[in-house]
């Protein structure tokens, strides 16, 4: 079982290069040293899988490393299940169920049954169809059926459904039956409605660090060099069985997960649905907006305001955080350009913070979770609008259309903008208490080596619309207050020559974050995600990013 403690700072920090060791050796090195790193948070047990302890920065956490040698070890971990049912077609559901099928099959487990879910009147029925699900086969059933006939129930319908259905899924589910989650938004609803889960059957949790598509496209990608995909955090909230453990982590593997890392339900759900709102969708939307406008009132065409603005993001930066780091972006500029990043960086950092705390308050009060259910609700009359028809948008589909990606400017000013709100994401979720394995993925690496990808590839709403709903809502909802709050005070604070705080700076150049950063990359895939732009399909279609957007 996962276990979760408060630990006590240590007043001894140990400052050493990035390490990956097994927990024997871990245990052999404790011993000998006098060093003493923050301890272990989340613990946790398994039979089927090796966890390896790994130094984060000043901290130490358990890990579990994926890869498709690994695929073997689903026969121990999986033992006793024999339906898989996963529940919707949203954006994980797609991606995990021909992720586990496929994972299951290379494992020669051939008697294991992954079958989808669905409403028969659902416009997703069809398109599961194309992938290989059927009745025929008996993998494609009424929504309850599959329930009531499933081991192992993978819910992943939209957010705001099961805010309404839960109380009857739950009910039709077998005792001793697993129930699955990618997001702990359900406990949040629960914890809102003062309920709890039922007693006689496992509660995991495998959070894919990636939109559905992306899971999918780097699943592909890797078939050829062992593995490649999501990094994935698991939570085992309710063990009933007592292998609950291998369950989850089993399928954190079998979904293509490099390496997944422990955190609780509660955690996830607020680092999750916080990150979407900041730095991963809302902030980098609002905030390309307001560069866009500052190049073009600067002098710039508005074709290379958008080459300075979000093609500099997409591209050279994400590159460069994705590969070595944000201080190799900082890095890169000298003279007079790196003085341009410090200003934009020191004039936005604050800013960003001030948003960035309001929205983690606001999703740890609940009040976050409330507004999704309620924006649901209204879909019906008020369904989600277009994101990407503006002028701006309009101009980006003629730089793309023209693009070089060698000539895609490297911009110091953007640069600072965008590293500040990332580094402002990271450190309200490091105030916060969470570990630097979840810190990371939820700020860093999921918005530079599975979103930013998909903004670069078509646009904005091809990176946002292909997310979940609950992520979908609150890039709109977020998105103008970064805008405005980096216009109104950051830029303007650069405009009138104001003192910027150089401590900000200064906490930037030493922040631990970088060092954990370092670790996360050293277990990277050597595979980059591709997806095509508007004349190719490659990572497009049934079953994988979709280019159409609906919110009922």
């Amino acid at each position: 079982a996962l276990k979760s403690s408060v630990v006590n700072r240590a007043a001894t920090k140990v400052a050493v290069a990035p390490r990956l060791r097994s927990v024997a050796a871990a245990r052999v090195s404790r011993k000998a040293s006098v060093q003493v790193c923050n301890a272990v948070v989340h613990d946790f047990n398994t039979a089927s899988f090796e966890k390896e302890l790994v130094q984060f920065a000043d901290s130490e956490e358990y890990i579990v490393r994926g890869g498709r040698d690994k695929f073997p070890a689903l026969v121990t971990a999986f033992k006793g299940i024999k339906n898989i049912g996963v529940i919707g077609w949203g954006s994980q559901a797609p991606a995990q169920a021909q992720n586990l099928r496929d994972s299951l099959d290379a494992a020669g487990m051939t008697d294991v049954k992954v079958s989808i879910g669905l409403r028969k009147t659902s416009p997703s029925w069809q398109e599961a169809e194309q992938v290989g699900f059927s009745t025929e086969n008996n993998t494609l059933g009424e929504v309850y059926d599959v329930v009531a006939d499933s081991d192992f129930v993978l819910l992943l319908i939209a957010d705001g459904a099961q805010a309404k259905l839960y109380p009857r899924l739950l009910a039709a589910m077998k005792p001793g039956a697993t129930l699955g989650l990618s997001h702990g938004f359900l406990l949040g609803v629960m914890k809102n409605d003062g309920v709890d889960f039922r007693k006689d059957i496992n509660v995991v949790l495998v959070a894919p660090k990636g939109m559905g598509p992306s899971v999918r496209r780097l699943y592909e990608q890797g078939k050829t060099v062992n593995g490649a995909g999501i990094n994935c955090s698991f939570a085992i909230h309710q063990d009933a069985t007592g292998n609950a453990a291998d369950v989850a982590i089993g399928w954190a593997i079998a979904v293509g997960a490099p390496f997944a890392f422990p955190t609780t339900l509660e955690s996830e759900y607020k680092s999750d649905i916080y990150g979407e709102r900041c730095v991963l969708l809302g902030a980098v939307h609002g905030m390309v907006e307001a560069l866009f406008r500052r190049y073009v009132r600067q002098g710039m065409s508005e074709e290379e305001a958008f080459k300075q603005s979000v093609e500099s993001i997409t591209g050279p930066i994400s590159k460069t955080i994705s590969t070595q780091g944000m201080l190799a972006v900082y890095k890169a500029f000298s003279g007079e350009d790196q003085k341009t990043f410090e200003k934009a960086y020191m004039a936005s950092f604050q800013p960003a913070m001030d948003i960035c705390m309001e929205i983690y308050d606001d999703v740890a009060s609940g009040n976050e979770i409330k507004s999704v259910v309620q924006a649901v609700s209204r879909f019906e009359k008020y369904p989600m609008g277009k994101i990407d028809g503006t002028h701006m948008w309009k101009v980006g589909e003629a730089v793309r259309a023209k693009r070089v990606e060698s000539e895609i400017p490297l911009n110091p000013f953007t640069a600072g903008v965008y590293v500040a709100t990332m580094m402002a994401t990271v450190e309200t979720l490091r105030i916060n208490n969470h570990p630097f394995s979840e810190i990371c993925n939820e700020s860093i690496i999921e918005a530079v080596d599975s979103l930013n990808p998909y903004m670069h590839a078509r646009g904005v709403a091809f990176m946002v619309d292909n997310c979940s709903y609950t992520a979908r809502l609150g890039s709109r909802k977020w998105a103008p207050r970064f805008d405005y709050i980096l216009d109104q005070q950051a830029f303007t604070a650069i405009d009138l020559g104001s003192e910027l705080d150089t401590e900000v700076l200064a906490m930037f150049k030493t922040h631990p974050v970088h060092a954990a950063l370092a670790t996360c990359s050293s277990m990277r895939p050597s595979v980059d995600i591709f997806v095509g732009g508007v004349d190719s399909n490659e990572g497009v279609g049934a079953g994988k990013a979709r280019t159409e957007f609906r919110s009922n």
